[in-house]
């Protein structure tokens, strides 16, 4: 239209411009309840290598023991 700048978008009922949708938001959750699920088994499955298994991979009790150790919502990702 002549005189009009910018863009004029529609918004889905329930949103503000500019704030995530709650859709977004319960995708996030459950993206985040599944990395911690994920970190939980990886935890527990390295506790429960071998030593034949843990000379394999260079790491010693210690190591497994401080690392399993660690809670669930501990992830070196987010650093």
């Amino acid at each position: 239209m002549k005189g009009q700048y910018g863009f004029v978008g529609t918004l889905h009922q329930g949103q503000a411009l500019g704030s995530p949708s709650r859709d977004n938001l319960i995708e996030r959750a459950w993206k985040q309840v599944k990395r911690w699920n994920q970190l939980a088994r990886e935890r527990y499955q390295l506790a429960t290598l071998s030593d034949e298994m843990l000379k394999d991979i260079g790491l010693t009790h210690s190591d497994v023991m401080q690392e399993s150790e660690r809670p669930f919502w501990d992830d070196p990702l987010k650093k």
